[in-house]
């Protein structure tokens, strides 16, 4: 009996430490991405560039998108620092294609969606972490409310809809709300299950950063479309 509770306090010590490093790594992220997009919407030499260069907007996006898919598939084999700053790296590709948020809304509405964003998360991320509910349903139920999601909005660039504009907003809000939760148990129990806090439990605790970082940062695009002030 002694050596089961003292497991379960090991097992509880490595969870909550994975968490606070999920937490810092991603409150770096969240600001690298925020002085990035900001230091380059006062450039006007970028805006220059980007205006002489459009392609470069996509180039990230899709540089973004090859670090996912590089970083979830080769986590195991490259070392915690490369992780590091392979993370690091996407934050700040993610800076450059948020810069333009700065151009079309007001700093004050910025602000006050961040914190919305950031108060709104932080309450679905203790609710994931401390429900006893199995949330497992609910997030194929997201995820597949997720692929709609990209189909509405790939379909609206060539509509041009303001109510479809509407529907995807409000629709992304409730998806990535729902998400942060859901999240939040998947990772707590990837936790539980490899149980140390060793360098890939740390690995995890990146990749698990990295996963709520994408809820925090679509959540804050679909409720600045809902709630911002534009220029």
């Amino acid at each position: 009996m002694a050596n089961y509770v003292s497991a379960q306090t090991a097992q509880e010590s490595a969870v909550a430490t994975l968490f606070k490093s999920l937490y810092m790594q991603m409150a770096a992220a969240l600001t690298v991405t925020g002085l990035v997009a900001y230091f380059l919407s006062q450039s006007v030499d970028f805006w220059y560039f980007l205006a002489q260069n459009p392609s470069v907007i996509w180039i990230a996006l899709i540089a973004q998108i090859g670090l996912v898919i590089w970083m979830s598939a080769r986590l195991v084999q490259m070392s915690m620092t490369t992780a590091t700053v392979l993370f690091i790296l996407y934050s700040m590709l993610m800076g450059v294609t948020m810069s333009s948020i700065f151009m079309v809304y007001t700093m004050s509405s910025i602000a006050s969606v961040f914190f919305i964003t950031a108060g709104t998360f932080l309450v679905m991320s203790i609710l994931g972490y401390t429900t006893r509910l199995d949330l497992t349903k609910l997030g194929s139920m997201l995820f597949m409310a997720l692929i709609g999601l990209i189909i509405a909005s790939v379909v609206n660039i060539f509509l041009g809809s303001e109510t479809l504009y509407w529907i995807v907003s409000y629709a992304g809000v409730i998806i990535f709300v729902g998400l942060a939760a859901y999240d939040t148990q998947k990772i707590k129990q990837m936790f539980i299950q490899y149980g140390s806090a060793d360098e890939m439990g740390n690995k995890i605790a990146l990749l698990g950063a990295l996963t709520l970082y994408l809820d925090f940062i679509n959540l804050f695009l679909f409720l600045i479309r809902i709630l911002g002030d534009r220029r």
